[in-house]
């Protein structure tokens, strides 16, 4: 799991909302929040017990809403898992990209974006398993998750070069490479260790894009 620095990444499609079936969107403020309810249930649900042992039913007790309120929105379990993957996905580049465009160049923007998605992770640890397991629930939307965000992270990378920034490079090769970094720090530090401050791991992984691994 990764998010694209782009302020204007839309990979997931769910830029404006809570995601739901096409033609199930919530039209008022109180569908909305009872959208909100079932995603945040579903995640609670996925996250404890996996997509194959989760249920619809469980999913609406743990809203608080009637198991009808759940078709409102859904059509399957299925349908709601790929809702959340989109939804969690929104989420990370809610939490994360604008630490990254507050920063003064890109390399602090990397620093910054990475210390606020170890938070991120560290305060949503079913990301991860939701995440992964879409490879197998829905393996489209989950290779479209990581295809569309490294697309959009290497404009991001080139446009920095143009503002000199950065080096100039292979900007696909770079961003799959932090991407790579970036997903398994969340692992390692966010789901099963979280007890070193954030900013010292990002600090580390900083001086490695920064510098590279050549002797200085």
């Amino acid at each position: 799991m990764t998010v694209s620095p782009h302020p204007h990444s839309t990979g997931t499609g769910t830029d404006s909302g809570p995601s739901a079936s096409t033609d199930k969107r919530p039209r008022t403020k109180r569908g909305e929040r009872t959208l909100r309810l079932l995603l945040d249930a579903a995640a609670e649900e996925f996250g404890v017990r996996g997509y194959y042992d989760g249920s619809i039913a469980r999913i609406a007790q743990r809203a608080g809403v009637a198991i009808g309120s759940f078709y409102t929105y859904f059509d399957s379990k299925e349908a709601v898992f790929r809702a959340l993957v989109a939804d969690m996905s929104r989420q990370v580049r809610e939490h994360v990209v604008p630490h990254i465009l507050a920063a003064p160049d890109r390399l602090s923007g990397e620093r910054a974006g990475m210390a606020a998605y170890l938070q991120f992770v560290r305060t949503h640890k079913a990301l991860y398993r939701i995440i992964d397991e879409s490879a197998f629930v829905a393996e489209d939307a989950y290779r479209r998750h990581y295809v569309d965000v490294a697309q959009s992270y290497a404009s991001s990378l080139a446009q920095a070069f143009g503002r000199g920034e950065i080096a100039d490079g292979d900007w696909h090769v770079r961003a799959w490479a932090i991407m790579g970094m970036n997903v398994f720090l969340g692992l390692k530090f966010g789901v099963w260790d979280d007890g070193q401050p954030v900013d010292e791991i990002a600090a580390a992984a900083h001086d490695l894009i920064a510098n590279g691994l050549a002797p200085r």
